[in-house]
């Protein structure tokens, strides 16, 4: 396993770019990088040297908490946005019912109107549902497989017309 343990300098570049991003200005944690450009979160009271000695024996990807992809930009992982929800202040985009009925289904959001190209985080009410790239015109769904709800919506029906519900937004 390619582990690679964050050092300050670029931990602080890490915080300025979520910072400038959602608003997040202080991340309290180890920061660990792992596979596929994912860094994780350890808070627990080992040493850097005391992780390494145990990554020997144990893989080190199952220490900590899965926070970020680094793709051309950082992601916040499902887990993260509930973790710095109270430092959440940028790029978060609210929705409504039957939005978030399609959404925790994993579907992508269509057909909405002025939408901030990017990364989002998606609120609904008081709840934080993970992060989203938007492309201007659509929101594309991050919510890993396992978390996604599974029942299928109902059809709506409007004076004896079936609207499927991918159509609700266009």
């Amino acid at each position: 396993m390619n582990v690679h343990f964050i050092k300050s300098p670029e931990k602080k570049e890490i915080q300025e770019e979520l910072n400038k991003v959602f608003g997040i200005h202080d991340i309290p944690f180890m920061l660990i990088a792992t596979g596929n450009e994912k860094i994780r979160g350890f808070s627990g009271s080992l040493t850097k040297d005391e992780l390494i000695d145990l990554s020997q024996d144990i893989n080190i990807e199952l220490l900590g908490t899965y926070m970020f992809k680094k793709e051309h930009d950082l992601r916040l992982s499902f887990d993260a946005t509930h973790i710095f929800q109270p430092q959440i202040t940028k790029s978060i985009f609210e929705i409504n019912d039957s939005q978030f009925d399609q959404w925790i289904r994993g579907h992508d959001l269509l057909g909405l109107k002025d939408i901030p190209r990017g990364t989002l985080v998606m609120k609904y009410k008081d709840d934080f549902l993970g992060c989203a790239k938007s492309n201007g015109e659509k929101i594309s769904n991050y919510i890993p497989k396992e978390r996604r709800l599974r029942t299928q919506l109902k059809p709506i029906y409007k004076s004896d017309t079936y609207i499927s519900p991918s159509a609700m937004f266009s």
